[in-house]
C-alpha cells in the first residue's frame, strides 16, 4: 500500500462501516457514568476514588485485551498516544467524582476543538468543512456548561474534566497516526501504561477491594474500555481524526441517561441546553450528508 493510500480516509461503504464502528465505541464508553457513580464504591475516599477506579479499569481492560495483541512494533507515536491516555484516564474519572457525570463528560468533549487546531497546526488532517459547524455547536455548547459551572464553584470538576479533554485529544491524533498498527497492541499498552503510572499512588493508599468490586471493576474495564477502544481504533482506519472525534459526541449525549436511570442524578438545565447545542451541530452534519 503506497503512502498515499494509507493516510486518505475511505470513502463510500468501508466510511459508512467505519462511522459505525465509532458509534458502537462511544455507546459502549456511555457506560462509564454508571460504574463510577455506583454505590459498590462509596467506602473509598471520595478524593481517591478517582485514581482508584482509572487503576483498576486500566488494569482489567489491558488485561483482558493481552491475548489478541498481534505484532506488537515500536514507533515513536506511542510515546504521546499512552501518556495522553493515562492523563485521560485519571482526569477524567477525578473530575466524574468531583462534579456531575454530565458535566465532566461534556467539558471531555472539548476534545474535537483540540484535535481540529492540533490537526491543523500539524497538517496531521487536512481542513473538512463539514466539520465545521459540529465544532462550533460543541464550543458554544461546552462553554455555556463553563460559564455555569465556573460561577457556581466547581472549579476542581470543571478543571480535571478540560484537561481530559485535551488529553483525550491527544489519544485520538496519536491513533490516527498508527492507524495501520495492530488495535489490540494499542489499547492494551495504553492501559497497562496508564495502570502503571497509577499504581504508586493505588499501593500508597494500601487500600484493596471487595470480592464483588473486583467483580465490577472487572466488567468496568472490559465492557466500558478494552472493547469499545479496540471499535474505535477500528474506526480510525476508515475516518478522520474530525470526524470520528464528532461522531464519539454521541457518548456525552447518552451518558447522562444512563446514570439517571441508574442512580437518580439529574444534570442541570444549562448541561441540557449546552449538550443539545452539540447534539444539534453533530445532526447538522450527518443528515446533511445523507440527504447528499
Amino acid at each position: 500500500m503506497s503512502e498515499r493510500e494509507a493516510t486518505t480516509p475511505a470513502s463510500g461503504a468501508s466510511a459508512r462501516t467505519a462511522r459505525w464502528w465509532i458509534v458502537a465505541a462511544a455507546l459502549l464508553w456511555s457506560m462509564s457514568g454508571v460504574f463510577a457513580k455506583s454505590g459498590t464504591f462509596d467506602d473509598w475516599p471520595l478524593e481517591a476514588r478517582g485514581p482508584l477506579l482509572g487503576f483498576w479499569r486500566a488494569l482489567f481492560a489491558g488485561l483482558f485485551l493481552l491475548p489478541f495483541v498481534r505484532r506488537p512494533r515500536w514507533t515513536p507515536w506511542l510515546v504521546p498516544m499512552t501518556l495522553s491516555f493515562a492523563g485521560m484516564n485519571a482526569s477524567f474519572l477525578t473530575a466524574m467524582t468531583l462534579t456531575t457525570a454530565a458535566n465532566a463528560i461534556w467539558l471531555q468533549c472539548t476534545a474535537p476543538l483540540w484535535v481540529f487546531l492540533i490537526g491543523l497546526a500539524l497538517r496531521i488532517d487536512p481542513l473538512d468543512r463539514r466539520n465545521t459547524v459540529p465544532i462550533v455547536a460543541a464550543a458554544c455548547g461546552v462553554g455555556l456548561i463553563l460559564y455555569y459551572e465556573l460561577s457556581g464553584g466547581a472549579r476542581s470538576g470543571v478543571a480535571f474534566g478540560l484537561a481530559a479533554g485535551i488529553f483525550y485529544a491527544g489519544v485520538i491524533i496519536s491513533l490516527r497516526g498508527l492507524r495501520n498498527e495492530n488495535g489490540a497492541w494499542l489499547v492494551a499498552l495504553n492501559l497497562l501504561v496508564s495502570a502503571a503510572v497509577l499504581a504508586p499512588y493505588v499501593m500508597r493508599l494500601g487500600i484493596v477491594p471487595s470480592a464483588w468490586q473486583f467483580f465490577v471493576l472487572a466488567a468496568f474495564g472490559i465492557m466500558q474500555m478494552a472493547i469499545p477502544y479496540l471499535c474505535f481504533a477500528r474506526g480510525l482506519r476508515g475516518i478522520s481524526g474530525q470526524e470520528a472525534s464528532g461522531i464519539g459526541l454521541i457518548e456525552p449525549i447518552v451518558m447522562p441517561v444512563w446514570v439517571f436511570l441508574a442512580s437518580g442524578e439529574a444534570p442541570a438545565w444549562w448541561t441540557i441546553v449546552g449538550g443539545g447545542m452539540i447534539f444539534a451541530g453533530l445532526a447538522w452534519r450527518y443528515l446533511r450528508a445523507e440527504r447528499a
